[in-house]
């Protein structure tokens, strides 16, 4: 079940939120049982195989906490039964995700003498598995308090996030869970809920479908695309996941709110970031946030340690000379965007998307390092050169690192970007068709048809302009709902106050029209970009 499909919109959700209300103005529990019971039925509508495997990863997580909080007083014990119950999450996420590769590339180089077939990957697989095993690290640390199984279900399986995130935390959603007011109806949560999700709904049926097909057409044949096309290419994918993404999220913060729930923020203007530390700041921020707490913060912490018994610097000074900074920063950081890499995904594209991204993130970070702006420096009368400058040259970074991300294998990634520098021919562009001269066509035609024509002829670089006018220019979803954004963070207003979101007939009506296109393109169920992951 899509959240951009007629079935949820028109039934599923009225269901479950009468369900909800009706059964939270009697129980609390029987409210969150039901809110359970419906999240199975959402995940369950694919392959109710599904929800057996989810069922069981619940099951053995849960046991699993229960015994790290038990074993506090033994530190010994708990990191063993920490140790196993990490093992045991990541060897499903292997069987599941990257068995069929990692034996089909030994059966490729001789190791084996043959592959394994290819198994159906379970939705959201990796964001189940990555928020219970953050649950499990919570318990370990523990800052972990509620212990009921009812909770725990409903903290892993609310529909909302179960699929494509964000990726929680038990700590900032239970307390959420635990509220008494969070099962009784509020129209201001309906109202805001709604809007957003209608916002993003709009962004994925309106934008990022509609684009799609100049990605999907130019990646199924990349060794046949020219210079123009594989920049049409590159830009028009780029647009089309920042759209599905930025649709997604803003869907899954506004059911959230209307069942009562925050979310924390997922996405914010990513392709606005000056740098490429900004950018992963803005861009999938909770993976950010997971990535950055369980896997390069260790990895830092193990590697100060190692240099402190052996008696070598630490710290900032330690970290500003070229070997502190490999040690110390590049290290951790090309580690954690490697297996980030991985975990989207079991080709070597994935791996290289990553390593790229840790490039890019250890370059930003010697810059900072070893060239920290002076105190007396002014802005300077080009400061908006500057920041143009340094936003085009983010946006090319990602767009290269993208292409593999996209790319069905490493040759056909370095065929677009080969292609992206003139190296496979460039077109013959005519501004208009069949037409030796502008003159010869207004004799043939009316200006109203040489107009029609030219559009014709341009739509796609002018499709592709419009839209990242709206990604540059536009104010997102969370600005323009400002204080009433569902975020558990709170961004900054639109600075335009006709796009300062409130609750009134006209921001109603605007909400209405804008559902009403939607469903009127929504003349298929696509999948968000991210169920794949």
């Amino acid at each position: 079940m899509l959240f951009n499909s007629y079935l949820f919109l028109f039934l599923f959700l009225p269901l479950a939120l009468a369900g909800y209300y009706l059964c939270g103005a009697l129980s609390t529990r029987i409210a969150a049982a039901w809110l359970c019971v419906v999240s199975l039925v959402f995940y369950g509508w694919w392959n109710p195989q599904f929800v057996v495997l989810l069922a069981g990863s619940i099951a053995f997580n849960y046991t699993v906490g229960l015994a790290l909080l038990s074993a506090k007083s033994r530190p010994r014990t708990q990191r063993w039964v920490l140790v196993g119950g990490i093992t045991a999450n990541l060897s499903v996420l292997f069987r599941f995700k990257y068995l069929a590769a990692s034996m089909q590339f030994l059966a490729q180089i001789g190791l084996t003498a043959h592959g394994v077939d290819d198994v159906i990957l379970p939705l959201g697989v990796s964001f189940f598995t990555f928020t219970q095993i953050g649950f499990l690290l919570d318990c370990k640390a523990g800052t972990v308090r509620e212990r009921g199984l009812i909770s725990y279900i409903q903290f892993v399986t609310f529909f909302p996030h179960l699929v494509a995130g964000p990726i929680l935390h038990h700590r900032e959603m239970m307390p959420q869970f635990a509220e008494p007011k969070t099962y009784r109806f509020n129209a201001e949560n309906m109202s805001v809920g709604g809007t957003l999700f209608v916002i993003g709904l709009a962004k994925k049926v309106l934008l990022a479908d509609n684009i799609a097909p100049l990605a999907e057409h130019g990646f199924a044949a990349p060794g046949q695309l020219q210079f123009a096309g594989a920049w049409v290419t590159v830009l028009a994918y780029a647009l089309q996941l920042y759209f599905d993404f930025s649709g997604y999220s803003d869907m899954a913060m506004g059911l959230a709110k209307m069942f009562g729930v925050r979310f924390p923020m997922n996405f914010n203007s990513p392709y606005k970031a000056l740098n490429i530390i900004d950018f992963w700041q803005r861009w999938h921020m909770t993976l950010t946030r997971y990535l950055t707490l369980y896997l390069y913060n260790p990895v830092a912490m193990s590697v100060s340690r190692r240099r402190a018994v052996r008696g070598l610097p630490i710290g900032r000074k330690a970290a500003a000379t070229p070997g502190g900074f490999m040690a110390m920063i590049a290290w951790p950081t090309t580690f954690t965007m490697g297996l980030a890499g991985i975990w989207h995904g079991a080709g070597w594209q994935f791996l290289i998307f990553g390593l790229l991204h840790a490039l890019y993130l250890s370059i930003n970070h010697a810059w900072r390092v070893f060239h920290p702006p002076r105190k007396n420096e002014a802005p300077g009368r080009f400061a908006w050169a500057s920041k143009a400058g340094s936003l085009l040259l983010t946006f090319g970074a990602v767009l290269l690192a993208q292409v593999f991300f996209r790319a069905a294998s490493v040759p056909d990634a370095l065929r677009v970007i080969s292609a992206t520098f003139g190296l496979h021919g460039f077109e013959h562009l005519e501004v208009f068709p069949f037409a030796a001269s502008y003159d010869g066509l207004l004799q043939t035609y009316g200006f109203a048809d040489v107009l029609r024509m030219g559009i014709e002829r341009w739509s796609q670089p002018l499709g592709i302009a419009l839209l990242l006018l709206i990604v540059w220019c536009a104010p997102n979803s969370n600005e323009i709902l400002g204080r009433f954004s569902p975020s558990l963070e709170r961004p900054l207003e639109s600075a335009s106050r006709l796009l300062h979101w409130r609750p009134s007939a006209a921001w109603g009506f605007a909400t209405l029209v804008l559902l009403s296109w939607a469903l009127i393109n929504l003349h298929k169920e696509a999948r968000f970009l991210y169920f794949q992951f």
